[in-house]
């Protein structure tokens, strides 16, 4: 392969004067590319000492050493069209990782008295969340339980942080949670709370009244690496990293503000600092995420390898389009100051980015967890108001036809949800209505009310039969 190196944006502080007051637990291509350029834009800013440490808890060490290896700086690719722009990323000053450091190295990187923020993206299954509260019948959290000095999950191991850093007298810290969740600062509260509860009611009643667990959003589009990928980044660069990521030139970062202690100046970066997270949580979650699982399910059985591939195809083009503005705008309460036509318009344009590749069944993952927020909260609204909702049906139906595992051609697709043991048993002993029944009954994913509502099933069975019998392309213009 011919190199055409680019210029790119070197780091310009002094990386010495750097001290861990930063702990980014999860970390992945959307903590490289999101959270992580925002601090690295603040240091190149300020003369701040907010350096960070990241960690990973199951997989991912032999990358952590890595990036050890690399003096923790990385490189992130911001891509649009054929465009390439490149930022050295350089706030990283450790890695932690338990399996390879040690159980204590995590909870004692927490009771580091120069720690004053912790920001999470562990995905919504690492909350250990049921119905709001802290899954005491998840295993890993019964094991955390039972071992809570050897703790195994996020949870787990942020109490025992916490509970170290009360016995050696010092502050409370501010925890963010990044997780694409309506209200997950206070769902980390939550779980945070109930298990140190179940150890030590005076350990909850300390994190209650000297940590905080601000809400955020946080929006980049940030597609999976491949072996493509890298090979875009070293072309570019004219060198390999492993450690690299390349994402969308679009980002964003509200914040409500309630810290616990001192505040990183993201602000300087670009990140909005609120009272209220909540109108652009729902906001993007509902638009962006919402239409990027209609995307998803519907560009997969159709065959559709990427997003950008499905905004390739009018009909799909249209459909995402329609979904944003009649079925899900209308049920948001819309932030002071924008413009939610030119917002729509605006995503559109960044899933037809033909340079991220950002594959369908990579977004169609998790989606047990994903529906709830994305889907099914919207569709509660038109059910409540007797408003249509043909688009979010099909969005619905489209999920359960991909659990069956084969794309309206034949072509495997793949189920990667913390559910699939169960869809799977289902989908081998049903079909038709009674498999759209049965999917109905994981009461995970569909609450108490809507199997009960013989609107919202009636609907999902029409479609799921549409889907089933015709070319997807031609119900979605229909």
């Amino acid at each position: 392969m011919s190199s055409v190196s680019h210029l790119v944006e070197t780091v310009d502080y002094d990386r010495t004067k750097l001290r861990i007051r930063l702990l980014h637990i999860g970390f992945g291509a959307f903590a490289k590319a999101h959270v992580l350029v925002f601090h690295d834009e603040m240091l190149r800013r300020t003369a701040s000492d907010w350096g960070v440490a990241v960690a990973r808890l199951n997989s991912g060490a032999d990358e952590l050493t890595g990036l050890d290896e690399a003096d923790g700086l990385f490189t992130v690719g911001e891509m649009s069209g054929d465009d390439l722009s490149l930022r050295q990323v350089g706030a990283i000053c450790a890695t932690v990782h338990p399996k390879r450091d040690g159980v204590d190295a995590l909870p004692n990187r927490i009771a580091d008295p120069d720690l004053a923020v912790i920001t999470l993206t562990i995905t919504e299954k690492g909350y250990c969340l049921k119905d709001g509260r802290l899954d005491e019948d998840n295993a890993g959290i019964r094991r955390d339980l039972a071992t809570p000095d050897a703790p195994s999950t996020a949870i787990g191991v942020l109490v025992e942080g916490l509970r170290r850093r009360q016995a050696a007298g010092l502050a409370g810290l501010t925890i963010l949670s990044c997780d694409n969740l309506p209200a997950n600062g206070e769902l980390c509260r939550r779980a945070v709370l109930d298990f140190a509860g179940r150890l030590n009611p005076a350990l909850a009643e300390w994190i209650e009244g000297h940590c905080t667990f601000p809400c955020s959003m946080v929006d980049r589009i940030t597609p999976a690496m491949t072996d493509s990928s890298f090979a875009t980044l070293e072309n570019a660069l004219g060198h390999a990293d492993r450690n690299g990521i390349l994402c969308e030139t679009f980002r964003q970062w509200v914040i409500e503000d309630r810290f616990a202690g001192p505040r990183p100046d993201w602000h300087l970066a670009g990140a909005e600092f609120v009272e209220d997270v909540a109108p652009f949580e729902d906001m993007k979650l509902r638009m962006l995420n919402g239409s990027h699982s209609f995307l998803a399910y519907l560009g997969a059985l159709a065959d559709k390898e990427t997003i950008a591939d499905c905004m390739a195809d009018p009909a799909f083009r249209q459909a995402a389009l329609n979904l944003m503005l009649n079925e899900q705008a209308p049920t948001l309460s819309v932030p002071d100051g924008v413009d939610i036509k030119a917002y729509a318009e605006a995503l559109i344009a960044r899933f037809e980015n033909t340079a991220l590749h950002h594959k369908t069944t990579q977004i169609a993952s998790d989606g047990s967890q994903k529906l709830p927020q994305r889907l099914l909260a919207p569709i509660r609204q038109h059910l409540k108001d007797n408003s249509p909702w043909p688009l979010s049906a099909l969005a619905v139906a489209a999920w359960m036809l991909y659990c069956r595992g084969v794309s309206r051609t034949g072509a495997s697709l793949p189920l990667n949800d913390p559910l699939s043991a169960r869809i799977g048993t289902i989908v081998q002993e049903t079909d038709g209505n009674a498999y759209v029944d049965r999917m109905l009954s994981l009461s995970e994913v569909f609450g108490d009310d809507l199997p009960g509502s013989a609107a919202f099933g009636s609907t999902i069975k029409s479609a799921y039969q549409r889907l089933q019998t015709s070319d997807i392309a031609s119900v979605l213009k229909a």
